[in-house]
């Protein structure tokens, strides 16, 4: 009798495990989104820089030949506004403001912005992004 109500147990454990770390990586994306667009916002470029998945910071490092905080204002990203939606995929996420789309990765430490400033091209085309890692 106990193996059955072990396994029960278990298996209501990771049932509730599994519908919970959605919305778990949908708030973090979010909240690591929204953290990022405040920060420019407040024109804070080392808080937002913080926030950059490393290969984004790295191009945009090398693209503008400066650290991210001189960089950064000089790509007049659009400040996006309400969050209109959340999708994540795994470790990555797709932020829709009401004016830019994100794009994020989660990192051991975190959510990360691996691209800013995108918007959806007409058809099948992709996003084109003002910032994006390499």
């Amino acid at each position: 009798m106990r193996v059955p109500l072990l396994l029960g147990a278990t298996t209501a454990v990771i049932v509730l495990s599994a519908c919970g770390a959605p919305q778990a990586r949908k708030d973090g994306a979010s909240t690591a989104g929204r953290t990022f667009e405040a920060a420019l916002a407040a024109g804070d470029f080392r808080a937002a820089c913080g926030l950059l998945a490393p290969g984004s910071r790295e191009q945009l490092e090398e693209d503008e030949k400066k650290p991210c905080e001189e960089a950064l204002p000089s790509q007049e990203l659009p400040r996006g506004g309400a969050v209109r939606s959340v999708e994540v995929y795994g470790r990555q996420a797709l932020l829709g403001f009401r004016d830019e789309t994100l794009f994020l990765s989660q990192f051991d430490d975190g959510w990360r912005v691996t691209a800013a400033g995108c918007v959806p091209e007409p058809g099948d085309e992709p996003y084109r992004c003002v910032l994006k890692g390499a």
